[in-house]
């Protein structure tokens, strides 16, 4: 029969209480009792006891990887990096998803707080000032993704410059009307890529028309669906004045906004943001982020900080790059 924690506690002599507190790693136990409540488990076999040694040693060879939405074609990307990059160490990777709600940093909070892990790899969280502060104080090891502030290590990539080329590329292309299908306004992916395209009008000496700054009312996942690129490419037909291009924020609404053209019967060059895998066979134009890449790099951000908690914040910005494939230069409608 396999030892329990009530053994434990009679063979070294301490309450239960005391063995918890051990395997807690509680500051409130003395060196000795706590080597002799870990030999004793070792000895037993005694299965916390992986967790508490590691917990004595303050190393749980545990990265933990929180993600809003963990089914969005971006995140999965972003992991295979992670999880590539990961299997060179003697480590595991615990995955979380959080939801995108006022209190998402309580959601973060709790889940660092109740933790192990080494070290944290958080992809796509977007906060203000106060809530970083508040999650800075949580752990010394937080590595951001798709997201920069001063007080962390982060890897991102450059979304104005991103959209900004994007709506170059169509301009051009000879493009005069070119509308941008957007997600939540709130978003801050969204909202760089509009500055970015609005950037790229004002300085090719155009008005930015407001009206055709588009978005479905799809908002899960912040907007960035195949439902919203579809709604949205119905309200652009819709127009009496139809733009003769179209900028998606995403490849995800490029797809939705190429379904409708084509269940439309009609369609515009149409371009998107991400260079999905399955981009390649829609023979979308988008603007490519290194999302495996990544993810790889901020893993080994992460073992370099865990190595040395001392080293200089860094920051890595990816500069997107232009794929130019068949759709923004279409004649016929799209089939999807």
């Amino acid at each position: 029969m396999s030892a329990t924690i009530y053994d434990i506690a009679r063979e070294a002599g301490v309450s239960i209480a005391t063995v918890s507190r051990v395997f807690n790693n509680a500051n409130n136990v003395s060196p000795k009792t706590r080597d002799k409540v870990l030999s004793i488990a070792e000895s037993a076999g005694y299965h916390p006891y992986a967790m508490a040694q590691a917990l004595a040693r303050k190393k749980s060879k545990l990265i933990t990887v929180i993600v809003p939405v963990i089914s969005n074609h971006f995140f999965m990307e972003v992991l295979a990096g992670i999880q590539d990059k990961i299997a060179e160490y003697d480590y595991d990777l615990n995955i979380y998803n959080v939801r995108i709600t006022e209190d998402i940093d309580k959601q973060i909070e709790y889940l660092i707080k109740r933790g192990v892990a080494d070290g944290y790899l958080l992809i796509s969280i977007h906060l203000n000032d106060n809530q970083w502060s508040c999650i800075k104080k949580l752990h010394d090891n937080i590595i951001l993704i798709d997201e920069y502030h001063h007080d962390f290590d982060s890897v991102s990539v450059d979304s104005v410059e991103g959209a900004y080329l994007a709506t170059q590329h169509l301009i051009d292309l000879g493009y005069e009307r070119i509308a941008m299908i957007t997600a939540l306004m709130d978003s801050k992916p969204a909202d760089d890529r509009i500055r970015g395209y609005s950037r790229a009008l004002q300085d090719a000496g155009r008005i930015v028309d407001s009206r055709l700054i588009v978005s479905g009312k799809h908002y899960s996942r912040d907007g960035f669906t195949e439902r919203n690129g579809y709604e949205a490419m119905c309200q652009i037909l819709d127009m009496h004045d139809v733009p003769d291009a179209c900028f998606c924020s995403s490849d995800i609404q490029a797809m939705g906004a190429m379904k409708a053209m084509n269940d439309r019967g009609v369609s515009i060059p149409i371009m998107g943001f991400d260079d999905l895998r399955f981009s390649e066979f829609l023979g979308l134009t988008s603007m490519k982020q290194p999302m495996y890449d990544m993810g790889w790099l901020a893993l080994e951000k992460l073992f370099q900080r865990i190595d040395d908690n001392e080293i200089d914040i860094s920051h890595t910005i990816f500069s997107p790059e232009l794929v130019v494939r068949s759709s923004s230069q279409i004649t016929e409608p799209t089939k999807i």
